[in-house]
Protein backbone atom coordinates (compact mmCIF):
# COMPACT_ATOMS: atom_id res chain seq x y z
CA UNK A 1 0.00 0.00 0.00
CA UNK A 2 1.32 3.29 -1.04
CA UNK A 3 2.04 5.10 1.91
CA UNK A 4 -0.71 7.71 2.63
CA UNK A 5 -2.30 10.59 1.61
CA UNK A 6 -4.11 10.64 5.03
CA UNK A 7 -7.67 11.84 2.90
CA UNK A 8 -7.18 8.56 0.80
CA UNK A 9 -6.74 6.26 3.13
CA UNK A 10 -7.40 6.94 7.04
CA UNK A 11 -11.15 7.83 5.18
CA UNK A 12 -11.23 3.63 4.89
CA UNK A 13 -11.84 3.41 8.43
CA UNK A 14 -15.07 5.21 8.57
CA UNK A 15 -18.51 4.05 7.33
CA UNK A 16 -21.02 7.19 7.05
CA UNK A 17 -24.49 8.32 6.66
CA UNK A 18 -25.92 11.95 6.09
CA UNK A 19 -29.41 13.72 5.76
CA UNK A 20 -32.04 14.25 2.85
CA UNK A 21 -32.76 11.77 -0.20
CA UNK A 22 -30.25 13.86 -2.79
CA UNK A 23 -26.66 14.58 -2.44
CA UNK A 24 -26.24 18.15 -1.13
CA UNK A 25 -23.10 20.09 -2.29
CA UNK A 26 -21.99 19.95 1.63
CA UNK A 27 -22.21 16.62 1.78
CA UNK A 28 -20.55 16.03 -1.53
CA UNK A 29 -17.29 17.82 -0.41
CA UNK A 30 -17.66 16.14 2.87
CA UNK A 31 -17.05 12.54 0.78
CA UNK A 32 -14.65 14.23 -1.37
CA UNK A 33 -12.56 15.59 1.80
CA UNK A 34 -12.82 11.90 3.18
CA UNK A 35 -12.54 9.50 1.07
CA UNK A 36 -14.85 6.85 3.04
CA UNK A 37 -14.68 3.03 2.92
CA UNK A 38 -19.13 3.55 2.58
CA UNK A 39 -22.09 5.20 3.08
CA UNK A 40 -25.15 4.13 4.76
CA UNK A 41 -28.73 4.97 3.61
CA UNK A 42 -31.65 4.85 6.05
CA UNK A 43 -35.27 5.09 4.95
CA UNK A 44 -34.60 8.79 5.05
CA UNK A 45 -32.67 8.64 2.77
CA UNK A 46 -35.04 6.66 0.06
CA UNK A 47 -37.63 7.84 -1.66
CA UNK A 48 -38.08 5.53 -5.14
CA UNK A 49 -35.60 2.94 -6.36
CA UNK A 50 -34.43 4.95 -9.19
CA UNK A 51 -33.57 8.00 -6.65
CA UNK A 52 -31.75 5.50 -4.43
CA UNK A 53 -29.67 4.33 -7.12
CA UNK A 54 -28.86 7.68 -8.74
CA UNK A 55 -28.11 8.98 -4.53
CA UNK A 56 -25.42 5.93 -4.19
CA UNK A 57 -24.20 6.73 -7.94
CA UNK A 58 -23.80 10.36 -6.69
CA UNK A 59 -21.83 9.18 -3.71
CA UNK A 60 -19.38 6.97 -5.68
CA UNK A 61 -18.87 9.90 -7.97
CA UNK A 62 -17.16 12.16 -5.08
CA UNK A 63 -14.98 8.98 -3.78
CA UNK A 64 -12.31 7.35 -5.34
CA UNK A 65 -11.94 3.76 -4.67
CA UNK A 66 -14.89 1.75 -4.97
CA UNK A 67 -17.66 2.49 -1.79
CA UNK A 68 -19.35 -0.37 0.09
CA UNK A 69 -22.79 1.12 -0.10
CA UNK A 70 -24.87 -0.07 2.91
CA UNK A 71 -28.25 -1.16 3.84
CA UNK A 72 -30.11 -1.99 6.92
CA UNK A 73 -31.94 -4.60 5.64
CA UNK A 74 -33.01 -7.35 7.92
CA UNK A 75 -37.22 -8.02 7.14
CA UNK A 76 -40.04 -7.13 9.37
CA UNK A 77 -39.27 -4.07 11.26
CA UNK A 78 -35.82 -3.35 10.11
CA UNK A 79 -36.69 -2.99 6.65
CA UNK A 80 -35.66 0.36 4.69
CA UNK A 81 -37.14 -0.79 1.58
CA UNK A 82 -40.98 -0.73 2.41
CA UNK A 83 -41.89 2.12 1.11
CA UNK A 84 -40.50 1.68 -2.39
CA UNK A 85 -40.56 -2.23 -2.91
CA UNK A 86 -43.20 -3.71 -0.16
CA UNK A 87 -42.61 -5.54 3.06
CA UNK A 88 -40.20 -8.24 3.68
CA UNK A 89 -40.77 -10.87 6.03
CA UNK A 90 -38.80 -10.79 9.26
CA UNK A 91 -36.72 -13.15 9.89
CA UNK A 92 -38.30 -14.85 12.48
CA UNK A 93 -41.34 -15.37 10.52
CA UNK A 94 -39.26 -17.06 7.82
CA UNK A 95 -37.20 -18.96 10.04
CA UNK A 96 -40.64 -20.24 11.83
CA UNK A 97 -41.70 -22.32 8.19
CA UNK A 98 -38.50 -24.88 8.93
CA UNK A 99 -37.21 -24.51 5.71
CA UNK A 100 -33.84 -24.05 5.22
CA UNK A 101 -34.76 -23.70 1.12
CA UNK A 102 -36.36 -20.26 2.28
CA UNK A 103 -33.69 -19.12 4.95
CA UNK A 104 -31.68 -19.53 1.36
CA UNK A 105 -34.62 -17.38 -0.34
CA UNK A 106 -34.82 -14.58 2.25
CA UNK A 107 -31.27 -13.65 1.39
CA UNK A 108 -31.71 -13.99 -1.85
CA UNK A 109 -34.69 -12.04 -2.43
CA UNK A 110 -33.14 -8.97 -0.21
CA UNK A 111 -29.60 -9.11 -2.39
CA UNK A 112 -31.63 -8.96 -5.46
CA UNK A 113 -33.71 -5.87 -4.15
CA UNK A 114 -30.68 -4.42 -2.52
CA UNK A 115 -28.12 -4.52 -5.90
CA UNK A 116 -31.08 -3.40 -8.53
CA UNK A 117 -31.34 -0.25 -6.12
CA UNK A 118 -27.31 0.02 -5.74
CA UNK A 119 -26.66 -1.86 -2.90
CA UNK A 120 -23.78 -4.27 -2.79
CA UNK A 121 -23.39 -4.97 1.38
CA UNK A 122 -26.62 -5.56 3.81
CA UNK A 123 -26.07 -5.50 7.36
CA UNK A 124 -27.68 -8.35 8.33
CA UNK A 125 -28.12 -11.22 9.52
CA UNK A 126 -28.97 -10.99 13.12
CA UNK A 127 -27.23 -13.65 15.23
CA UNK A 128 -27.81 -12.37 18.56
CA UNK A 129 -30.21 -15.26 20.53
CA UNK A 130 -34.02 -15.04 20.88
CA UNK A 131 -33.90 -14.89 24.97
CA UNK A 132 -37.02 -13.49 27.49
CA UNK A 133 -34.42 -11.01 28.06
CA UNK A 134 -34.12 -9.28 25.33
CA UNK A 135 -37.42 -9.66 23.71
CA UNK A 136 -39.00 -6.79 23.73
CA UNK A 137 -35.87 -4.91 22.74
CA UNK A 138 -34.97 -7.54 19.54
CA UNK A 139 -38.02 -8.81 18.43
CA UNK A 140 -38.66 -10.76 15.52
CA UNK A 141 -35.10 -9.91 14.88
CA UNK A 142 -33.95 -12.83 16.60
CA UNK A 143 -35.08 -16.24 15.22
CA UNK A 144 -34.16 -18.29 17.87
CA UNK A 145 -32.89 -19.31 21.28
CA UNK A 146 -30.71 -22.26 20.05
CA UNK A 147 -27.22 -21.33 18.77
CA UNK A 148 -27.81 -24.28 16.67
CA UNK A 149 -30.78 -23.18 14.97
CA UNK A 150 -29.76 -19.75 15.05
CA UNK A 151 -26.66 -21.00 12.44
CA UNK A 152 -28.67 -23.09 10.07
CA UNK A 153 -30.91 -19.86 9.46
CA UNK A 154 -27.76 -17.50 9.47
CA UNK A 155 -25.70 -19.55 7.20
CA UNK A 156 -28.49 -19.99 4.66
CA UNK A 157 -29.44 -16.64 4.32
CA UNK A 158 -26.01 -15.76 3.95
CA UNK A 159 -25.41 -17.91 0.93
CA UNK A 160 -28.47 -16.16 -0.54
CA UNK A 161 -26.95 -12.64 -0.04
CA UNK A 162 -23.88 -14.52 -1.59
CA UNK A 163 -25.43 -15.77 -4.67
CA UNK A 164 -26.42 -12.69 -6.00
CA UNK A 165 -23.28 -10.64 -5.06
CA UNK A 166 -24.49 -9.04 -1.88
CA UNK A 167 -21.72 -8.64 0.91
CA UNK A 168 -23.35 -10.29 4.68
CA UNK A 169 -22.59 -8.93 8.11
CA UNK A 170 -23.18 -10.70 11.30
CA UNK A 171 -24.51 -9.07 14.28
CA UNK A 172 -24.50 -7.89 17.13
CA UNK A 173 -21.30 -9.17 18.39
CA UNK A 174 -21.23 -10.67 21.19
CA UNK A 175 -24.45 -10.94 21.40
CA UNK A 176 -27.24 -8.74 22.60
CA UNK A 177 -29.34 -12.01 23.82
CA UNK A 178 -28.91 -10.95 27.36
CA UNK A 179 -29.51 -7.19 26.77
CA UNK A 180 -32.77 -5.69 28.26
CA UNK A 181 -31.50 -2.40 27.52
CA UNK A 182 -31.81 -0.75 23.79
CA UNK A 183 -28.49 -0.08 22.74
CA UNK A 184 -29.70 3.29 20.71
CA UNK A 185 -30.16 4.38 24.04
CA UNK A 186 -28.58 2.92 27.00
CA UNK A 187 -25.34 1.01 27.82
CA UNK A 188 -26.37 -2.51 28.61
CA UNK A 189 -24.70 -4.64 31.12
CA UNK A 190 -24.89 -8.35 30.26
CA UNK A 191 -24.02 -10.62 33.29
CA UNK A 192 -23.70 -13.54 31.59
CA UNK A 193 -20.80 -16.13 32.72
CA UNK A 194 -17.66 -16.11 30.05
CA UNK A 195 -18.74 -20.05 29.79
CA UNK A 196 -22.44 -19.23 28.86
CA UNK A 197 -20.98 -16.58 26.76
CA UNK A 198 -18.93 -18.97 24.48
CA UNK A 199 -21.29 -22.26 24.50
CA UNK A 200 -23.99 -19.79 23.45
CA UNK A 201 -23.55 -16.23 22.46
CA UNK A 202 -20.22 -17.01 20.47
CA UNK A 203 -21.54 -20.19 19.03
CA UNK A 204 -22.88 -18.48 16.05
CA UNK A 205 -19.66 -16.55 15.06
CA UNK A 206 -17.80 -19.87 15.58
CA UNK A 207 -19.30 -21.54 13.49
CA UNK A 208 -19.89 -18.76 10.47
CA UNK A 209 -16.33 -17.01 11.02
CA UNK A 210 -15.38 -18.26 7.42
CA UNK A 211 -18.66 -17.58 6.18
CA UNK A 212 -19.35 -14.09 7.88
CA UNK A 213 -17.92 -11.40 5.33
CA UNK A 214 -18.45 -8.53 8.01
CA UNK A 215 -18.96 -8.98 12.28
CA UNK A 216 -20.79 -5.59 13.42
CA UNK A 217 -19.56 -5.03 17.14
CA UNK A 218 -22.48 -4.36 19.64
CA UNK A 219 -22.14 -1.17 22.59
CA UNK A 220 -23.28 -3.86 25.49
CA UNK A 221 -20.49 -4.05 28.14
CA UNK A 222 -20.03 -7.36 29.50
CA UNK A 223 -18.81 -7.06 33.27
CA UNK A 224 -17.95 -10.81 33.53
CA UNK A 225 -15.17 -10.92 30.97
CA UNK A 226 -14.06 -7.65 31.45
CA UNK A 227 -14.01 -6.80 34.83
CA UNK A 228 -15.88 -3.47 33.61
CA UNK A 229 -18.65 -1.76 31.54
CA UNK A 230 -16.92 -0.91 28.65
CA UNK A 231 -18.86 -1.19 25.44
CA UNK A 232 -17.54 -4.42 23.29
CA UNK A 233 -17.12 -2.22 20.73
CA UNK A 234 -14.38 -0.10 22.48
CA UNK A 235 -12.64 -3.30 23.85
CA UNK A 236 -9.52 -4.66 22.79
CA UNK A 237 -10.15 -7.89 24.85
CA UNK A 238 -13.44 -8.52 22.59
CA UNK A 239 -12.12 -7.26 19.54
CA UNK A 240 -8.71 -7.98 19.19
CA UNK A 241 -8.11 -11.09 22.10
CA UNK A 242 -11.25 -13.29 21.26
CA UNK A 243 -12.85 -12.02 18.16
CA UNK A 244 -9.51 -12.32 15.89
CA UNK A 245 -7.36 -14.17 18.29
CA UNK A 246 -9.45 -17.25 20.32
CA UNK A 247 -12.09 -17.29 17.62
CA UNK A 248 -9.54 -16.68 14.61
CA UNK A 249 -12.05 -14.37 12.39
CA UNK A 250 -10.52 -13.04 9.46
CA UNK A 251 -13.05 -10.94 7.93
CA UNK A 252 -13.84 -6.96 9.00
CA UNK A 253 -14.88 -5.67 11.67
CA UNK A 254 -17.43 -3.15 11.99
CA UNK A 255 -18.74 -1.11 14.86
CA UNK A 256 -22.47 -0.42 15.64
CA UNK A 257 -23.48 3.27 15.15
CA UNK A 258 -20.80 5.50 17.38
CA UNK A 259 -23.62 8.37 16.95
CA UNK A 260 -25.11 5.78 19.73
CA UNK A 261 -26.38 6.29 23.19
CA UNK A 262 -25.12 2.95 24.59
CA UNK A 263 -21.71 4.33 23.20
CA UNK A 264 -21.34 7.72 23.87
CA UNK A 265 -22.32 6.84 27.28
CA UNK A 266 -18.51 5.85 27.66
CA UNK A 267 -17.04 8.02 25.51
CA UNK A 268 -17.29 11.37 23.32
CA UNK A 269 -17.77 10.13 19.65
CA UNK A 270 -13.72 11.39 18.70
CA UNK A 271 -12.42 9.07 21.23
CA UNK A 272 -14.82 6.39 20.60
CA UNK A 273 -14.00 6.39 16.94
CA UNK A 274 -10.44 6.25 18.30
CA UNK A 275 -11.25 3.27 21.00
CA UNK A 276 -12.81 1.42 18.76
CA UNK A 277 -9.71 1.39 16.17
CA UNK A 278 -6.87 0.86 18.90
CA UNK A 279 -9.32 -2.08 19.87
CA UNK A 280 -8.97 -3.74 16.56
CA UNK A 281 -11.73 -2.74 14.59
CA UNK A 282 -11.23 -1.93 11.11
CA UNK A 283 -14.44 0.76 9.71
CA UNK A 284 -16.31 2.90 12.23
CA UNK A 285 -20.05 3.43 11.42
CA UNK A 286 -21.36 7.38 12.24
CA UNK A 287 -24.69 7.09 10.43
CA UNK A 288 -26.49 10.84 10.61
CA UNK A 289 -25.04 13.92 11.50
CA UNK A 290 -22.02 14.97 9.37
CA UNK A 291 -20.44 17.21 11.62
CA UNK A 292 -20.17 13.79 14.10
CA UNK A 293 -18.42 12.74 10.84
CA UNK A 294 -16.02 15.46 10.21
CA UNK A 295 -15.32 15.23 13.92
CA UNK A 296 -14.47 11.83 13.81
CA UNK A 297 -12.10 12.15 10.97
CA UNK A 298 -10.25 14.98 11.97
CA UNK A 299 -10.17 13.19 15.01
CA UNK A 300 -8.56 10.01 13.59
CA UNK A 301 -5.92 11.83 11.33
CA UNK A 302 -4.36 13.75 13.75
CA UNK A 303 -4.29 10.83 16.13
CA UNK A 304 -2.10 9.02 13.52
CA UNK A 305 0.00 11.76 12.64
CA UNK A 306 1.00 11.86 16.38
CA UNK A 307 0.69 8.35 17.79
CA UNK A 308 2.85 5.83 15.80
CA UNK A 309 1.47 2.94 17.36
CA UNK A 310 -1.98 4.15 16.05
CA UNK A 311 -0.50 5.00 12.91
CA UNK A 312 0.57 0.97 12.41
CA UNK A 313 -2.52 -0.41 13.91
CA UNK A 314 -5.14 2.01 11.45
CA UNK A 315 -2.67 0.89 8.24
CA UNK A 316 -3.13 -2.80 9.11
CA UNK A 317 -7.04 -2.40 8.95
CA UNK A 318 -6.60 0.16 5.62
CA UNK A 319 -4.92 -2.56 4.09
CA UNK A 320 -7.49 -5.17 5.35
CA UNK A 321 -10.46 -2.97 3.62
CA UNK A 322 -8.61 -2.75 0.68
CA UNK A 323 -7.84 -6.52 0.26
CA UNK A 324 -11.73 -6.84 1.21
CA UNK A 325 -12.81 -4.80 -1.70
CA UNK A 326 -10.49 -6.33 -4.12
CA UNK A 327 -11.38 -10.03 -3.15
CA UNK A 328 -15.40 -9.42 -3.02
CA UNK A 329 -15.14 -7.58 -5.98
CA UNK A 330 -16.43 -4.36 -4.59
CA UNK A 331 -16.71 -2.12 -7.94
CA UNK A 332 -17.91 0.98 -8.44
CA UNK A 333 -21.41 1.90 -9.62
CA UNK A 334 -21.44 2.34 -12.80
CA UNK A 335 -25.03 0.38 -14.22
CA UNK A 336 -28.08 1.78 -15.23
CA UNK A 337 -30.43 3.03 -12.50
CA UNK A 338 -34.00 0.14 -12.24
CA UNK A 339 -36.07 0.43 -14.99
CA UNK A 340 -40.24 0.61 -13.53
CA UNK A 341 -40.47 -2.76 -15.33
CA UNK A 342 -37.53 -4.00 -13.10
CA UNK A 343 -39.18 -2.65 -9.67
CA UNK A 344 -42.07 -3.93 -10.61
CA UNK A 345 -40.81 -7.51 -11.03
CA UNK A 346 -38.98 -7.14 -7.39
CA UNK A 347 -42.02 -6.07 -5.93
CA UNK A 348 -44.38 -8.60 -7.10
CA UNK A 349 -41.20 -11.70 -6.51
CA UNK A 350 -41.65 -10.02 -2.81
CA UNK A 351 -45.13 -10.39 -2.33
CA UNK A 352 -45.51 -14.09 -3.61
CA UNK A 353 -42.40 -14.52 -1.51
CA UNK A 354 -44.29 -12.90 1.48
CA UNK A 355 -47.52 -15.22 0.83
CA UNK A 356 -44.97 -18.46 0.71
CA UNK A 357 -43.97 -17.30 4.17
CA UNK A 358 -47.77 -16.68 5.35
CA UNK A 359 -49.02 -20.13 4.45
CA UNK A 360 -45.84 -22.67 5.23
CA UNK A 361 -46.16 -20.96 8.63
CA UNK A 362 -49.97 -21.56 8.61
CA UNK A 363 -49.43 -25.25 7.74
CA UNK A 364 -46.58 -25.23 10.51
CA UNK A 365 -49.10 -23.86 13.36
CA UNK A 366 -51.97 -26.39 11.80
CA UNK A 367 -49.65 -29.41 11.72
CA UNK A 368 -48.67 -28.31 15.63
CA UNK A 369 -52.21 -28.16 16.39
CA UNK A 370 -52.84 -31.80 15.00
CA UNK A 371 -50.25 -33.21 17.25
Amino acid sequence: MAKANPTHSLGQLLMVGFGGVDLSSRTAALLNHIQPAGVILFARNIKSPRQTFELLKACQSCVSLPLFTCVDLEGGNVDRLREVLGSTPSAAEVFATGNRRLYNKHGRIIGENCRALGFNTDLAPVVDLASEASKKVMGSRAVSADPKQVVLYAREFLAGLKSVGMVGCGKHFPGLGEANLDTHFDLPRVRKSWKKLWQEDLYPYRELRNQLPMVLISHAGYPSVTAENTPASLSKKWITDILRKRIGYRGLVLSDDLEMGGVLKAAPIEQAAIQFLRAGGDIALVCHKEEHVERCYEAVVEKAATDRKFAARAEESIRRVLAFKRRCKIRKLTKAAPTAMVTDKLSRQLWEFAEQIRLESLQQATARDRT
